[in-house]
């Protein structure tokens, strides 16, 4: 499963990630920097590490799974 994560800086400094699913391709980086932008500005978040306060990066991540049988 492909996963779009959107990493914030939080106010102790701390890395966050916000992942969701089945991300649009090909990835729109001034649609991303926008929600991202919003998502700050809205301040809808919050971590351990308290608000979110600055867009660090954004990636698609690709999961495999394989399962094993088991006899």
């Amino acid at each position: 499963m492909k996963r779009l994560n959107l990493v914030f800086l939080n106010t102790a400094g701390k890395s966050v990630t916000l992942s969701l699913n089945d991300p649009v391709e090909p990835a729109d980086p001034v649609a991303v920097r926008s929600a991202m932008d919003e998502i700050i500005a809205q301040n809808v978040f919050e971590s351990t590490g308290g608000e979110l306060t600055q867009v660090k990066s954004a990636r698609i991540s690709e999961n495999n799974t394989t399962p094993i049988e088991i006899a």
